[in-house]
């Protein structure tokens, strides 16, 4: 088997986990996530500052304290820190080896980065505009005897991929054990989350403390199987709960398509191997969809906000005083009931009034804006305050998906040796078509008490761009039985009422006991841009679970 742990599932995950995970057992492979819609946009203002940077900075930080340790353990690392300029980070690292005195070999990915092709290929004028690469060039950079490969933006699950891929000699068609590798590298691509990281049921199946989880593992083996671990002695759990939540962290239906193979999650098995252990079996893939996702970061315009604080009695009416006061303003408008009646506290008796603004005029929606709303303050509700002091307009940007066909994107391995090596693709390609829905299991009859869904069924939600996800799953065959005959579309939007404009698909996973449902432009023009409470819907399966449900009297004592 070939031993891949994970150090970061974003952009400013804890600086201190490459360290730990190579030294806290044995690894082949450390790789690293550091790239997300909102990450891309970050990086792509850094690059219009000055056009060096474009990569993740933190990543050069922690291999200052780390890289000698990887040498001398024969860890290689992985990651796609290089964001929209993997060539500058990899002189950045080969220029931290010089300065530390190692002896270092650097290959990076790419071809990922349209932006200078993008009105050709019907972009349009975004700011940052890449394609998600897949494992090969990864693979082909391994291969050449890479201590530390590089990427800009590859698939998550690429960087698991791409090591196992080149440790067992696969090749492109070998789909089931591509696909296998896809699971596992979904699993730990976003870090602790797989280790008891905000999970459903921590409090029921974590003995003590979260604490400080240790990140995941992947042992995969040459059939694409894998089991999920973590090293000795850390924190947080590894059970077959954790690892169905993570594996349905934004995901759509069962076919999980990418660059390399589309995977089949209807098709995963999850075993409990032993304490901390659980293996990934059964995964089988088809070929990959002709076209490649290209994310697309424009700049949106500017934005600015005042949250009012309304305190006490008639919240509605002083809410609707303010909203008349400045009708002037083309404004979002979001009243949250925080309030408790007869509160000795005096700030559990206040609601949150939050008033968001856009536009192209910095000017106009700057201090501008703010000024007017606080020149309120002594002729408006009783007990006016907001909760920041006027301040500018700030950019936001706009995150879109587009699909070019794959022949049109260069894949590109540059080898330590700065030979460059283009990628071939697939030779075969899936046409896709929805998965015929499975039977569901009998209802369970009997009599119902109302209770909160959580208390019976996991919740784990997240952003795709402009849509969410959450995925619903049942920890027993029983609990099973109830939640896929009781929770349908219909349900759901009126379990979640902001829901019910859109259109939601509900997606049936029997083989992990869970559904999956998609909920389009719940989160408008992405993380950047939209205003609404929890930005990139990684609460909304809280909310689900804690919303009230009729669960069979049989069931209560689960």
């Amino acid at each position: 088997m070939i031993r891949i742990g994970n150090a970061s599932g974003f952009y400013g995950d804890r600086a201190s986990a490459m360290h730990e995970m190579l030294t806290g057992g044995e690894l082949d492979v450390l790789t690293g996530d550091y790239l997300a819609e909102l990450t891309m946009l970050i990086l792509g203002r850094d690059r219009l500052k000055d056009p060096s940077l474009g990569y993740a900075k933190t990543f050069v930080r922690q291999l200052e304290n780390s890289l000698g340790t990887a040498l001398e353990r024969g860890v290689k690392i992985v990651a796609n820190a290089g964001g929209l300029n993997p060539a500058g980070l990899a002189a950045a690292v080969r220029e931290l080896a010089t300065g530390l005195g190692l002896g270092v070999d650097v290959a990076h990915v790419e071809g990922d980065d349209l932006q200078a092709r993008a009105a050709e290929l019907g972009l349009g004028d975004p700011l940052a505009a890449n394609a998600y690469l897949g494992a090969w060039g990864i693979t082909r950079c391994l291969r050449a005897g890479a201590d530390v490969v590089v990427t800009g933006r590859v698939t998550d699950a690429s960087l698991v991929v791409g090591p196992a891929a080149a440790h067992f000699g696969w090749t492109n068609t070998d789909y089931d054990a591509l696909a296998g590798a896809v699971v596992a590298g979904h699993v730990i691509e976003c870090g602790t989350q797989a280790t008891g990281g905000n999970y459903a049921f921590f409090r029921e199946e974590i003995e003590d403390d979260l604490g400080h989880p240790g990140f995941p593992i992947a042992e995969v083996h040459a059939d694409g199987s894998s089991v999920i671990t973590k090293h000795p002695g850390t924190d947080g759990v590894v059970t077959v709960g954790t690892v169905t939540a993570q594996l349905l962290y934004e995901i759509g239906g069962p076919r999980y398509a990418g660059p390399d193979v589309t995977a089949r999650f209807d098709t995963i098995a999850l075993t409990q191997d032993g304490p901390d252990r659980v293996g990934i079996s059964g995964v089988r893939g088809e070929p990959p969809p002709a076209t490649l996702k290209v994310g697309l970061n424009t700049l949106g315009g500017f934005r600015n906000e005042v949250t009012f604080v309304l305190t006490g009695n008639n919240i509605d009416y002083k809410a609707a005083t303010v909203r008349k006061q400045l009708a002037h303003l083309d404004a979002t408008w979001t009243l949250a009931h925080t309030n408790h009646l007869d509160s000795p506290v005096q700030e559990e008796a206040a609601a949150l009034l939050h008033c968001v603004v856009r536009g192209p005029d910095p000017k106009k929606i700057g201090r501008a804006f703010s000024n007017a709303a606080i020149e309120l303050a002594l002729g408006s509700y009783p007990g006016f305050h907001v909760t920041a002091p006027p301040g500018n307009a700030s950019p936001y940007g706009v995150f879109t998906a587009a699909y070019v066909d794959a022949a049109l994107v260069p894949h590109v391995a540059v080898l330590p040796d700065g030979t460059r090596v283009d990628i071939a693709r697939s030779p075969e390609t899936l046409a896709l078509h929805e998965v015929a829905p499975p039977p569901l299991p009998a209802p369970m009859d009997g009599p119902t008490r109302t209770m909160p869904l959580g208390q019976y069924a996991g919740t784990r939600s997240g952003d795709k761009g402009a849509d969410a996800n959450v995925g619903v799953w049942a920890p027993t065959d029983e609990i099973w039985s109830w939640l896929a005959n009781l929770l349908t579309v219909e349900l759901f939007q009126q379990l979640l009422p902001e829901t019910a404009p859109l259109r939601v698909t509900r997606h049936v996973l029997p083989n992990l006991r869970a559904l999956n449902f998609v909920v389009e432009g719940l989160l408008g023009e992405g993380v950047a841009s939209n205003a609404r409470h929890d930005p990139q819907a990684k609460a909304l399966g809280e909310w689900l679970g804690s919303r009230k449900v009729d669960v069979p009297e049989e069931l209560l004592l689960w």
